[in-house]
């Protein structure tokens, strides 16, 4: 048994689980916050991984410890995780911290309900329909369906589920056998959980036919419809189109209204993976780049990525009103949706999906939507764009960096070193130029200056990718971007 002066003694002692948070909530706003979001504070604290292992003395043991060593660990956690809210982390999709968001994201994990009746999440059933309502109205839809799923992926493999299931609802009870060979559409340039949906739900990956996209990355239209006839007359039966607004690597937007005209002419089930690029609708300025969006039959859409709600906050919207959510994913388990409840049992909205408990994640963009008004997000949208055309002028003034692509907030290029200038011809350039990116970022990564994504891409050799999408970035955090680069690289 372990000695009571050492364990953590707080259960039946209220002034003591007060004092611990309100000690922990003062680490998080120092260390996570203060220190996170600090350009003077480096943005990771590399340690390679058995040294970090003895660093957090990661093994659970049989006794506790003292309040003291758990807020020293609360510490040492946060100092050696990576600062995704720092203006120069440009590593992934999501960046920034949010305030309001934030708040959200505390108040709901304090709540710790789960969103699948009314009788035990009352608030967020109706917020997140209201919530889900707003959003489909930016899409265009006067009505619908909708819910908030566990990240983007599987958004659209719900998407995927719902359209076998519209056209083959035997599949539910009889499984694949009530199926004939099926066929799915979408870009090469598609996110890669369309093909792990597939496998995922027995469709398997080569029920998966890649279009062909144009030099900028958008779906060609005419490309689909030849694979449509393609995969018919191989006797397979299309019965989805996924199309993607905001690709995660060029950040193409595919043109959609041309890509609903070929679901519409073959009867199609359109989806529309907007992911990343969803949050456009906000923009009046950009929200073209989504022309024709309004014809899907689906919408993936992430808050968490360039609204920087907080991971997670993803959204599958439907155009459907017949219930369709319900009736693929409903099993009607008698302990939790009770028909004779004392309320409208339409309110129990945990049949709509195939988990059981599911988190909330509607309450963080409610409430930082409540403080910023869609001026604020508009203007947020509106300034990542001002400052990607900021970024890509830069690029174009400076020796040694080159333009792979900018499309959307995505700023694709190579960092050309010294060494490699002037010599393209060379019949090694390629592979010594494919070799930059991955020391550059080891470099940067164990300094802490910055992170910065990168990949190869086609037959094009490594290439950085900058996402800007953190709220907080200013045009002196993409001069130190390029200034850094240059630093650390010239001797490549």
């Amino acid at each position: 048994m372990a000695d009571s002066k050492t364990r953590p003694a707080l259960d039946g002692d209220p002034l003591a689980v007060e004092t611990l948070l309100q000690d922990v909530f003062g680490i998080v706003v120092d260390e996570a916050i203060r220190k996170g979001t600090s350009v003077s504070e480096k943005v990771c604290e590399w340690k390679e991984p058995e040294e970090l292992k003895q660093l957090l003395d990661l093994e659970l043991q049989s006794q506790g410890e003292s309040q003291e060593r758990i807020l020293e660990r609360c510490r040492a956690v946060i100092h050696y995780s990576v600062k995704t809210g720092h203006p120069r982390f440009f590593n992934q999709l999501f960046s920034g911290l949010d305030p309001h968001a934030l708040a959200g994201r505390i108040i709901t994990e304090s709540l710790n309900t789960s969103q699948y009746t009314y009788e035990i999440a009352p608030v967020f059933v109706l917020m997140e329909e209201e919530v889900l309502k707003k959003l489909r109205a930016l899409v265009g839809w006067s009505s619908g369906d909708g819910v908030f799923c566990p990240g983007g992926s599987i958004s659209n493999m719900y998407a995927m589920n719902l359209a076998r299931y519209q056209r083959y609802p035997d599949c539910k009870q009889r499984g694949l056998r009530a199926l004939p060979p099926l066929a799915l559409f979408t870009s090469k340039e598609c996110h890669y959980s369309i093909s792990k949906g597939a496998a995922f739900l027995g469709l398997g990956t080569d029920s998966v036919r890649m279009v062909k996209a144009d030099e900028r990355g958008k779906m060609i239209p005419e490309d689909l419809e030849r694979q449509i006839s393609l995969a018919e007359a191989e006797g397979s039966v299309p019965f989805l189109v996924s199309a993607t607004s905001g690709t995660t690597v060029l950040g193409a937007f595919d043109p959609l209204d041309a890509v609903a005209d070929v679901c519409q002419r073959h009867g199609l089930w359109l989806h529309v993976d907007a992911a990343w690029g969803g949050s456009v609708l906000l923009s009046r300025t950009h929200r073209h780049l989504l022309d024709g969006i309004q014809r899907a039959d689906s919408v993936a859409w992430n808050p968490h990525k360039l609204l920087a709600t907080g991971l997670q906050c993803s959204a599958l919207l439907l155009q459907d009103t017949s219930d369709l959510l319900k009736r693929c994913h409903g099993s009607q388990a008698s302990y939790l949706f009770q028909q004779d409840k004392f309320y409208d049992v339409a309110l129990d909205t945990g049949d709509k999906v195939v988990q059981c408990g599911r988190r909330v994640d509607c309450l963080k963009l409610w409430l930082m939507w409540k403080a910023q008004g869609g001026q604020g997000l508009e203007q947020r949208i509106d300034q990542a764009f001002a400052l990607t055309r900021y970024l890509v002028e830069e690029i174009k003034k400076r020796e040694g960096f080159e333009l792979v692509m900018e499309e959307f907030v995505n700023v694709c290029f190579w960092f050309v070193p010294p060494s490699l200038r002037g010599k393209e011809k060379s019949p090694d350039y390629s592979e010594r130029l494919s070799r930059v990116a991955p020391a550059l970022k080891e470099r940067m990564v164990k300094e802490g200056s910055m992170m910065i994504g990168y990949q190869p891409h086609g037959t094009r050799a490594n290439f950085f990718r900058v996402v800007v999408a953190n709220p907080t970035l200013a045009q002196v955090d993409l001069d130190f971007l390029l200034d850094e680069l240059e630093r650390l690289g010239q001797d490549l």
